[in-house]
């Protein structure tokens, strides 16, 4: 069994804390979710359907995303995007963001 490096737990913690940023950053326009993960992907970011799809229902049930079944083509795609909510939370989440990564910078440069 191989183990898991100390470093590889943090990384995911930390992957964590910004995903919630980077998913609603990716539904401004309606997609659905293997479309998010494809984008994700080609920026960087990684993320597996095991943990989109709880995400997206989570923050659908929290009032930041709205959904619609699209059902005219082979198979059956919900898609995403942000409802009102999510658009008013968005820009704040992202200030927060900035000055979080400032702070770190500032604190990693000293």
């Amino acid at each position: 069994m191989a183990q898991i490096k100390p470093i590889d737990n943090l990384t995911q913690e930390l992957r964590r804390g910004i995903l919630v940023l980077a998913v609603l950053s990716q539904l401004k326009e309606e997609r659905y979710g293997y479309e998010v993960i494809k984008l994700l992907a080609d920026h960087g970011l990684e993320i597996d359907q095991g943990t989109l799809y709880p995400l997206l229902r989570r923050l659908e049930t929290q009032g930041l995303l709205e959904s619609r079944w699209e059902l005219e083509e082979s198979r059956p795609r919900r898609y995403y995007c942000l409802s009102f909510e999510g658009q008013e939370l968005l820009p704040q989440l992202w200030e927060e963001w900035s000055r979080i990564v400032d702070t770190i910078d500032s604190l990693m440069k000293k």
